[in-house]
């Protein structure tokens, strides 16, 4: 594994590196094209109607309404 010292802090990181896992300087051997596709990233927490109707959420709907069912008309 190839080593460099990190200008900032002087101990030794890989050269694949994103930041010095000591100071936290950017890594200069680190495309930008990396760096963008690492924290450009859309973070939004949008929900919508297909996520939360998924397999697993609609079988625990189906059980719960079966239960509620048979102990209505039981």
């Amino acid at each position: 594994m190839n080593k460099k010292k990190c200008p900032q802090c002087k101990n030794l990181i890989s050269i694949t590196a994103p930041t010095c896992l000591f100071c936290g300087r950017p890594n200069k051997f680190v495309t930008k094209d990396y760096i963008n596709r690492k924290w450009n990233k859309d973070n939004s927490n949008n929900i919508n109607f297909y996520s939360i109707l998924s397999f697993k959420n609609l079988f625990i709907i189906f059980i719960f309404l079966l239960v509620i069912v048979i102990i209505i008309f039981h």
